[in-house]
């Protein structure tokens, strides 16, 4: 969706200012958020308790030390 320029015609400069100050925020914020992938830097974290527990075992201790 387009800004209809019949709006930014009307605003006085100082408005103006503020739409494009306000449009580089938004292109800034989107910018810094890469897209929604797996965080995967947690990959063999539990390694060391393999001989221990089966990987549901596993699923349900590392709930329970995070609290969750």
């Amino acid at each position: 969706m387009a800004i209809p320029k019949e709006l930014l015609d009307q605003l006085p400069p100082e408005l103006e200012k503020e739409v494009v100050d306000f449009v580089e925020f938004l292109l800034q914020k989107r910018a810094k958020k890469p897209g929604k992938f797996l965080r995967q830097d947690w990959a063999g974290a539990l390694e060391e308790y393999r001989d221990q527990y089966t990987s549901l075992e596993l699923q349900k201790k590392a709930l329970e030390w995070r609290g969750d």
